[in-house]
């Protein structure tokens, strides 16, 4: 991680989805990717991750478990993925988060380290995102593992187990930071056919497709690698401006070839396109200047037989 707290991730995947007809929702698609894979791609600098429910295939390697008993709810779930948890903060995430960033994850990270509620000496036991409506989630939370254990653990010796207990039997004994979700973006979990149609056109919307797009397809290559759009699109514009519309495309297929194959660097690659396609285009511009004052071109600036 970089300067985060080293933290496991624990992805709860289980769940009739009886509002979904019993669909598999983790595997549900948004914007081409399977939710699970969509919330494991923002947890990727987990030093371990849990997945917890049904074994299913997933993008990244993950440890898989499930909850004893089966159908036992979230606190039945997240007991079992604590199991096999070792670093000193859990991130405990649900499985059908579509607009769930790392950047998100890493202010949770952030929170659940801090000092408690005034400053105080005493550190908090976790963070949780409250999103625009102040409706607490607790399911996209990072939690310190000591005070976690400690409350699972007495919630068993009060009950016997954890299944069928509501999650707030839970964290209502935890001191938590509470991280605002301004927009309710993150926060946005698909419990519906509604949702998930509603987080779909989300996706194609204009302002994002494009980098949603992006990042779809660097999660089906395996690779990673960032991409400044907005400079590759500025390249593409000018190759198909000043050279020919086809050569766009096959432009940036070839920085991505030579940045892979010669691992060279992107946005060097692309200024030295950049470069390249404006001499084009200013020698097109010359060439139609002096055309248009008259001057030779073509067959006319031959010199005579």
């Amino acid at each position: 991680m970089n300067d985060h707290t080293d933290y496991d991730a624990i992805v709860l995947a289980g769940g009739a989805a009886r509002r979904l007809g019993g669909a598999d929702k983790p595997a549900l698609s948004v914007g081409g990717r399977p939710l699970l894979d969509r919330v494991l791609a923002a947890c990727a600098d987990a030093a371990s991750t849990v997945v917890v429910g049904p074994g299913r295939p997933t993008a990244r390697p993950v440890v898989h478990a499930l909850e004893d008993p089966p159908g036992g709810g979230p606190l039945a779930a997240l007991e079992a993925g604590l199991r096999h948890t070792t670093a000193p903060v859990v991130l405990v995430l649900s499985a059908d988060l579509p607009f769930l960033t790392a950047a998100t994850v890493h202010r949770l990270l952030a929170a659940a380290g801090g000092p408690g509620p005034g400053g105080g000496a005493a550190a908090r036991d976790g963070a949780m995102l409250r999103d625009a409506s102040g409706r607490d989630q607790p399911l996209v939370a990072a939690y310190r593992s000591g005070p976690l254990r400690r409350e699972l653990a007495r919630l068993r010796a009060v009950h016997g187990t954890p299944a069928g207990l509501p999650l707030r039997a839970l964290w209502a004994e935890l001191v938590l930071e509470r991280v605002p979700d301004a927009r309710s973006t993150a926060s946005f979990d698909c419990d519906t056919w509604e949702d998930i149609n509603a987080a779909r056109a989300r996706i194609r919307e204009h302002g994002t497709v494009l980098d949603e797009w992006i990042t779809a397809v660097k999660a089906e290559l395996g690779i990673e690698l960032d991409v400044d759009t907005a400079a590759l699109l500025d390249l593409a514009r000018d190759a198909a401006h000043g050279v020919a519309r086809p050569a766009a495309p096959l432009t940036t297929f070839l920085i991505g070839y030579a940045a892979g194959q010669q691992g060279r660097d992107v946005q060097e690659l692309m200024d030295r396109a950049a470069a390249l396609a404006n001499r084009w285009a200013a020698e097109a511009e010359e060439s139609g200047g002096a055309a248009r004052s008259g001057g030779a071109t073509g067959d006319d600036a031959k010199p005579a037989e």
